[in-house]
């Protein structure tokens, strides 16, 4: 039997106004993360010992600040980034110094899941368009993405779920979405009910960026094509 807070909730939009804000500001961080960590997952690929023009000290210092970042938990990074956020926004509470958390947390990450997938592109492939004379900017854009496309794509979708983990966190600094629902109407007020309903509406978002990602990937992968 569903709560009478459950039900208001509902009635009053509360829990859908929740799922547009856990999908919004998951779509956005996820966006914005990827236009600064597709770059630096493509330098670093790149300037590797084993990349098209390595550079070790370029390669070492970006390792460096990537891992800095990835190794920090979120929510202590979200503590130590609340300047940051006010600065950037003129906020340090709310979805919009959210979005930046999510972003700064996200960006290393997607950062390495760019490179991991930018290294199993294979080498034959790249030795044939050095071959041929092509610069190393057209083997990244025209070799390199090309190739590595159906796998760029998977690590999108686990970015995204990992940005939708972080979201729930939202709450904690004044943000709102299905965590803060959880926290403040589920938690706090004793309802395991609306607790539950937003970790079951968490989890149908989860399949869906899955099951859609998994669908790309399957169209843009060649050896699937027909």
């Amino acid at each position: 039997m569903f709560s009478d807070m459950l039900i208001k909730l509902w009635d009053n939009g509360i829990i859908q106004r929740g799922i547009w804000e856990t999908v919004y500001m998951t779509v956005i961080s996820s966006l914005i993360a990827y236009v600064i960590g597709l770059p630096i997952g493509v330098i670093l690929n790149i300037t590797d010992k084993d990349g098209i023009r390595p550079v070790f000290i370029v390669n070492r210092i970006l390792s460096l600040i990537v891992n800095f970042f990835r190794s920090i938990p979120f929510i202590i990074l979200m503590v130590a980034m609340l300047p940051v956020a006010k600065f950037i926004v003129g906020v340090s509470l709310g979805n919009q110094a959210m979005i930046v958390m999510l972003v700064i947390a996200a960006a290393p990450y997607v950062a390495r899941m760019v490179e991991s997938s930018l290294k199993e592109v294979d080498a034959g492939v790249i030795e044939a368009a050095q071959s041929m004379g092509t610069n190393n900017l057209q083997i990244v854009w025209k070799v390199l993405l090309p190739e590595a496309k159906p796998s760029l794509i998977v690590g999108a979708v686990i970015s995204m779920v990992t940005i939708l983990g972080y979201s729930a966190m939202a709450a904690t600094i004044g943000g709102t979405g299905l965590g803060q629902i959880a926290i403040s109407y589920g938690h706090q007020r004793f309802n395991p009910d609306v607790t539950w309903c937003c970790v079951f509406l968490t989890v149908i978002i989860v399949q869906i960026i899955q099951e859609l990602g998994t669908w790309i990937a399957h169209k843009t992968d060649k050896r699937y094509a027909s």
